[in-house]
């Protein structure tokens, strides 16, 4: 069993450690390890391109896990206090959510939105004033943020609802004895205590909205994102820069996705 497991880990694994030597390579082709040398890194972070890209992917996936913690945070703790067969009802839509291929989520919001956006525009021109020209509802920052943050907040509410069903319902029950008010108990015993969940949720959110690609394929527009980018430059070729990229984006992930771990084990631990 466990020379099984370890084949398992190096078929993951040996791919993406050859993707990270050969961002090292001082050559110019990167199926040919010609040296070492750090220079492909430098010249991803000067690439404009990689740098718009990379901006763009950041402020989609910081305000997308920002608005989805939120959300997420605000659903999991409603559905706390539901109970039957709504409760029932709404388990099956997060976890259907959260299983739904990529793929699907996206053809489905894209031709949600065409559709919504096919409807308003007509009438925001018709309600607009003479010889002003009317904004245009179209696909781009907008749409990519409203994306990621449906398909996250399910995530979201995954992770608190564990964080919240763990918790010790004698708190809450104390401070409504005190008098306290439902916002006061939030406030001042709930949310300290669900606190490092919503940020593992964050963080989680964070790193898959940026790491995404099928998604943003659909609903991006013009705008490009750094997995868009780098899918567009791998259909030229694949060169250093490119593993470059893979290996620095590789690296973040794993760091917040270890951060996120450690919230959930610290948040998990019940005082003595």
């Amino acid at each position: 069993m466990r020379a099984y497991a370890v084949c398992v880990y190096l078929f993951l694994y040996i791919p993406i450690g050859v993707i990270a030597l050969f961002s090292f390579n001082a050559g110019r082709h990167a199926s040919q390890l010609q040296g070492f040398s750090t220079k492909w890194y430098g010249k991803a972070l000067s690439n404009p391109f990689v740098m718009d890209a990379l901006e763009t992917s950041l402020i989609v996936a910081f305000t997308s896990a920002l608005c989805a913690s939120v959300f997420g945070t605000m659903a999991a703790v409603a559905l706390q206090g539901i109970k039957g067969p709504v409760r029932t009802a709404f388990d099956l839509l997060i976890y259907v959510a959260v299983m739904i291929p990529g793929i699907v989520i996206g053809i489905a919001t894209l031709i949600g939105l065409v559709t919504v956006f096919d409807q308003l525009n007509p009438m925001i021109a018709a309600i607009w004033p003479n010889g002003l020209t009317p904004p245009k509802l179209q696909m781009g920052m907008g749409s990519l943020i409203a994306a990621h943050t449906m398909f996250l907040m399910a995530l979201v509410v995954i992770i608190v609802r564990a964080r919240l069903a763990g918790m010790d319902r004698a708190l809450t029950e104390a401070s409504s004895d005190l008098y306290a008010t439902p916002m006061a108990t939030f406030r001042q015993v709930t949310l300290p205590m669900i606190f490092p969940a919503i940020l593992a949720g964050f963080l989680l959110s964070f790193t898959f909205s940026f790491d995404d690609f099928i998604i943003a394929f659909f609903v991006a527009g013009s705008e490009t994102t750094l997995p868009i980018y780098v899918f567009s430059s791998i259909r030229r070729g694949v060169t250093p820069e490119i593993n470059a990229i893979g290996t620095m984006v590789l690296i973040v992930s794993l760091l917040m996705l270890i951060t996120a771990q450690l919230l959930l084990q610290r948040g998990g631990k019940k005082p003595k």
